[in-house]
């Protein structure tokens, strides 16, 4: 991966020596083609200052542009985005099905929903449409729940925090230090349910997508047990993981502890922050990838099948190399095209104390090559060499070459913007028209057959942390020569076979005739 030097953007997280819990989490990333131009844009969080409102003086969250020059120029003022709270996450989704991306961040404080007008502007319409969550939200994301062609959207949500009086904690010492999870009270998550007439409605209990005492972090929706309806994997700080499984009709039962997705090998709780989905091991089944705090290691659980999982961190050769790690993005990508996919994770300790040497620390690239994970950071490029401290990870081809590159927000330094720039194999990637089903095709199942192996990946939402990918499907073919097969399976059920499809191309797949009629 390199790192290209035309991203100018500093996440400022506000501190002021107090150590306060909100400082820790940082912010996200979010990648969209707001105007349709062909170039996607990326949207980036910004802080500032946690304990009082917002100043003309502070920075603000940015929408840049990208140019067919290839640069980024800041164009949040023209586009009306005026986001100005303390922000953490956000989620990218077209919730009205007119093609325009539309935004929706989340702060500590109230929430923002900026709708795409079309014309290359936004308009706020957060209280209008129900989705002001006033409370200390995280990440979120945006897919259709109750299989009705809109998208819904989940939102986590951390725990109590007053700006004016911030909870302060000390050590033995008496020093600032970072609360515990365990010092403060947690708010539950919420699920707003899309009425389809630009308004939302709050049903997180009534839908069974509620749990106690959770503070969650991170969030992946997607078809966990093959049933053809999305299921909702939350990630926790400190308490049990959550799954929600979709009970077909918009309703939902949280079932983590009997599928295996709870807790870790040991039967701890961890504190999880980020989440990575993908088929690892070419099985057919999503398989979830956890990062963790320091001295934990990250988890991946394997799908067995039907949405039970093992945790399998130890006998693949994830745990050794990532106990002295605190992780929060990750993404699970075939980066070099090869066929097998790579895990990347964004490090970076929440203790910012002088005399903490770990408080910045290398990210991590990760191979799978049918057998067991091995790490591969240090062969990676320069950008794995530098000590940050990571936070949001979203992926995107920016650049438009077939391969997906990154976008890594760190905390009061600059954002990454790495170039896939490695040898690659053959490639597919896919896009979606939604009709009946929603505009992006979120929820959708592809299976790429070629040269007599399969190749299956959902378009899921959410996931990595507080940031969007792009909504593609990248599939890596390595050797392969092709044509291929495509089978696609949409959210409203509807199923369609492509034959003889070339391989090194970008497709849309259309769901009312079924056939590649536009290129990316």
């Amino acid at each position: 991966m390199s790192e290209r030097t035309s991203f100018d953007f500093v996440y400022h997280n506000g501190e002021q020596g107090n150590s306060l819990m909100v400082e820790t989490l940082g912010g996200g990333c979010g990648w969209l083609d707001y105007d349709c131009d062909g170039h996607w844009d990326a949207y980036l969080c910004q802080g500032g200052n946690p304990t009082a409102s917002h100043t003309a003086s502070e920075p603000n969250d940015v929408l840049l542009r990208l140019a067919a020059d290839g640069k980024f120029t800041n164009v949040a003022e023209l586009a009306r985005i005026t986001e100005q709270g303390y922000s953490q996450g956000v989620s990218i989704g077209d919730f009205d099905n007119d093609g325009f991306d539309d935004i929706y961040v989340t702060n500590v404080g109230r929430n923002s929903l900026f709708q795409n007008l079309g014309d290359g502007t936004f308009q706020e319409i957060t209280v209008q449409a129900g989705v002001g969550d006033e409370r200390w939200s995280s990440s979120s994301a945006f897919a259709d729940l109750d299989h009705d062609g809109d998208l819904d959207l989940y939102v986590c949500n951390y725990c109590v925090y007053d700006p004016r009086q911030p909870l302060e904690c000390r050590n033995a010492k008496g020093e600032p230090r970072i609360c515990h999870p365990r010092d403060v009270e947690a708010w539950p998550d919420e699920c707003y349910f899309n009425q389809g007439d630009g308004t939302f409605t709050a049903e997180a209990r009534s839908r069974g997508l509620y749990g106690e005492g959770n503070k969650a972090l991170g969030v992946a929706v997607a078809d966990f047990n093959g049933d053809g309806w999305v299921d909702v994997y939350v990630a926790n700080d400190t308490t049990a993981n959550f799954i929600f499984i979709s009970q077909g009709d918009g309703h939902f039962r949280e079932e983590a502890i009997v599928r295996g997705c709870a807790i870790d090998r040991q039967g701890a709780y961890q504190a999880s922050m980020g989440l990575a989905v993908g088929d690892y091991d070419g099985d057919g089944w999503l398989d979830i990838y956890s990062t963790h705090f320091y001295e934990e290691s990250n988890t991946l659980y394997r799908n067995l099948g039907a949405g039970v999982f093992e945790d399998v961190t130890g006998i693949l050769g994830l745990h050794d190399p990532t106990m002295l790690r605190l992780g929060f993005g990750t993404v699970m990508q075939d980066f070099n095209q090869n066929g097998w996919p790579e895990l990347f994770v964004a490090n970076g300790h929440i203790e910012n104390y002088p005399n903490n040497p770990l408080h910045a620390m290398q990210p991590q690239l990760f191979e799978y090559g049918g057998v067991k994970w091995k790490e591969c950071t240090a062969s990676s490029g320069e950008f794995f060499r530098q000590k940050r401290i990571g936070r949001g990870v979203a992926a995107c081809d920016f650049d438009n070459d077939g391969g997906p590159d990154l976008c890594v927000v760190h905390q009061n330094a600059s954002a990454s913007l790495l170039e896939n720039a490695s040898e690659r194999g053959s490639f597919l990637v896919i896009a979606f028209k939604g009709h009946d089903s929603n505009r992006r095709g979120i929820g959708c199942q592809v299976t790429v057959t070629v040269n007599g192996r399969q190749y299956t990946q959902q378009l899921f939402a959410g996931g990595s942390y507080a940031s969007s990918h792009q909504p593609y499907l990248f599939f890596g073919l390595g050797d392969c020569s092709g044509p291929g097969r495509v089978e696609v399976v949409w959210p409203s059920k509807k199923r369609q076979t492509l034959e003889s499809v070339g391989l090194n191309q970008k497709i849309i797949l259309d769901e009312r005739d079924g056939r590649p009629n536009e290129t990316l």
